[in-house]
């Protein structure tokens, strides 16, 4: 028997560092089994199993997958609005192979298909715990419940059982104005949160129905000035959840307790009182290289289910970084040691103006930026500045790490970054996790292994990494998906994961004997630094996007101006909208 602070196959199991928490105590028989599961993640994964196909499954991206039920069932869900319901099968294995054409260990077959009703693309689906029910978030604001039973995850008669909205839809809420991005589930089959880009936290209870019609909806549990896109919490720590999106932080909440005792017991001031305390504030001392202040935006976050306190957060165009909520915050400026004072700003309830308002003032500096003048002088700097940078790439070969050039004017994006929790304490990363790259899609970020002991991310190059966490060294480099690995789930008691993006399959990894064939560590450097520059040349592909729908809304509003004056405008082509 090993124990706890041995190696097995290179991999340090040993407890984080300055850690006191008393863990979760184990039979001999599950000690065994999870040192048997935390030593086949550490050793050669390889696809088992592709689930879906060109005949059958998704038809469109696959943006949601969580395990349910002890890992019974997989629930998926992504742009086709249809759930599905997957369960292994052990009557298929033989019918099923893997990529080698070696009989299948993990055959899954689909149990159900939920047409849910939603108009726009799904983002997040979780069966709530204790039920059948099973809740997803979607591009078109709402939130759906569903149930059909026990036949979700067992059909009856043994083949593909489907299910239309009206059979299966028991609850539809609207209490967010944008776009619902993720969902998690509390200890109850009736409580969960939702997060969305109108900067709410909303917990809904399903046993007190309300009217989203009449504007009775309760109150939001958080509302901030920015767009959120990632929630986090642990079920060791359930009165704690981590929020982020566009944003250079990410925002712990505690919801034990309202007010002053709350906020004495983390060492603040007792000033104000709020139904949900924000009690922390995580961040990063730099930014990515070629990264533009304004411009940073939390993807992904995850609390650790094994200790509680550790927190993963992606952010777009940069790596992902681990927090401990254990760690002593950073009483002074982040850079230049200097405190901060609280901001007299008001926060501007249109973050993408706010965007487009200081991308303006960058562009032409002491400019005023409203009214017809700086529409009508910005025109032609537009567009000789798109011209002079059309076609201009980085080629930079250096390896992808944070930009100390930046750091003189770090601090000045800080001060200025428009907040409700200006002085909240903020708590810097203990590890950094690189090498992938994250600019086209809002990716993930997870935990993997029983204790937590690696960390995995999706990348734009169909990959997915996966980092020991002990030391920040890449365990391996799979490739997961044709195009981009957004999703990225490991089987709560199986050695099994479970990956999804761009494509229309989910594929499943797993130990396998042979030489794996979807392994590319032996190809990591080259790709590391394809990656790298593919990260900065995201961003300035973004900044230049930015600047054709500038230029676009120039093009408008002189358009208009001309109108109404009885002109005629002369040359005057609208381009096509960019990501509209």
């Amino acid at each position: 028997m090993y124990s706890d602070t041995e190696n097995i196959a290179g991999t340090h199991l040993g407890r984080p560092h300055a850690l006191t928490e008393t863990f979760p105590s184990f039979s001999r028989s599950q000690r065994w089994k999870r040192r048997r599961l935390r030593y086949s993640l550490g050793g050669a994964l390889d696809r088992v199993n592709v689930l879906g196909s060109d005949d059958s499954g998704h038809t469109g991206c696959v943006n949601a997958l969580s395990w349910a039920q002890d890992g019974e069932l997989l629930i998926s869900s992504g742009d086709d609005t249809q759930i599905r319901v997957w369960r292994m099968d052990p009557s298929a294995s033989n019918s099923q192979t893997d990529a080698c054409g070696e009989i299948n260990e993990y055959p899954f077959t689909c149990q159900s298909v939920i047409h849910t009703g939603h108009s726009q693309n799904i983002f997040n689906a979780q069966m709530l715990p204790f039920s059948t029910r099973i809740a997803t978030v979607s591009g078109d604001r709402q939130v759906r419940v569903f149930d059909v039973g026990d036949a979700a995850g067992r059909s009856p008669t043994g083949s593909e059982m489907t299910y239309n909205t009206r059979q299966s839809c028991i609850r539809v809420l609207r209490c967010h104005n944008g776009r619902t991005k993720r969902i998690v589930t509390e200890d109850s089959p009736d409580l969960f949160l939702t997060v969305a880009e109108d900067g709410e936290v909303r917990q809904h209870d399903l046993r007190t129905p309300h009217a989203c019609s009449s504007g009775a909806c309760p109150a939001p549990l958080v509302k901030l000035p920015h767009e959120l896109s990632t929630i986090a919490l642990s079920p060791l720590t359930p009165y704690q959840f981590v929020v982020g999106g566009e944003s250079p932080f990410a925002h712990l909440f505690d919801r034990r307790h309202s007010g002053r005792y709350l906020r004495a017991e983390w060492g603040m001031s007792l000033e104000d009182e709020n139904m949900t305390t924000c009690v922390r504030r995580f961040g990063r001392r730099t930014r990515a290289r070629g990264e533009r202040k304004g411009y940073e935006h939390i993807t992904g976050a995850r609390m650790s289910g094994w200790n509680g306190h550790e927190v993963l957060l992606s952010y777009s165009s940069d790596a992902a970084y681990l927090y401990s909520t254990r760690d002593d915050p950073d009483v002074a400026g982040p850079i230049d040691g200097t405190k901060r004072s609280p901001s007299t700003l008001a926060p501007n309830p249109n973050p993408k103006r706010r965007k487009l308002d200081k991308y303006r003032a960058n562009l032409f500096p002491g400019a005023s930026l409203t009214g017809p003048d700086a529409e009508l002088s910005s025109h032609d700097e537009l567009e000789t500045m798109l011209e002079d940078q059309d076609g201009s790439e980085d080629d930079d070969d250096s390896d992808e790490g944070p930009d100390e050039g930046d750091s003189n004017d770090e601090g000045d994006a800080m001060a200025t970054e428009t907040t409700v929790h200006e002085n909240i304490p903020v708590i810097y990363p203990r590890s950094r996790f690189a090498g992938h790259c994250n600019v086209e899609t809002v990716k993930d970020v997870n935990f993997l292994g029983p204790h937590d002991e690696y960390v995995t991310s999706g990348s734009d190059d169909g990959n997915f990494f996966v980092w020991r966490k002990s030391d920040g060294k890449i365990v391996d480099v799979l490739e997961g998906d044709g195009s981009v690995v957004n999703v990225i789930e490991g089987h709560p008691r199986l050695p099994l994961i479970a990956v999804s993006g761009i494509d229309t399959t989910i594929k499943l990894f797993a130990p396998t004997h042979r030489l794996p064939v979807s392994s590319r560590l032996g190809n990591v450097q080259s790709i590391m630094k394809r990656n790298a520059r593919a990260s900065r040349r995201g961003i300035h592909s973004a900044e230049m996007q930015l600047a054709h729908l500038v230029l676009h809304y120039d093009r408008a509003l002189q358009a208009l101006r001309n109108s109404e004056n009885g002109g005629q405008v002369e040359g005057t082509q609208l381009s096509e909208c960019i990501n509209q």
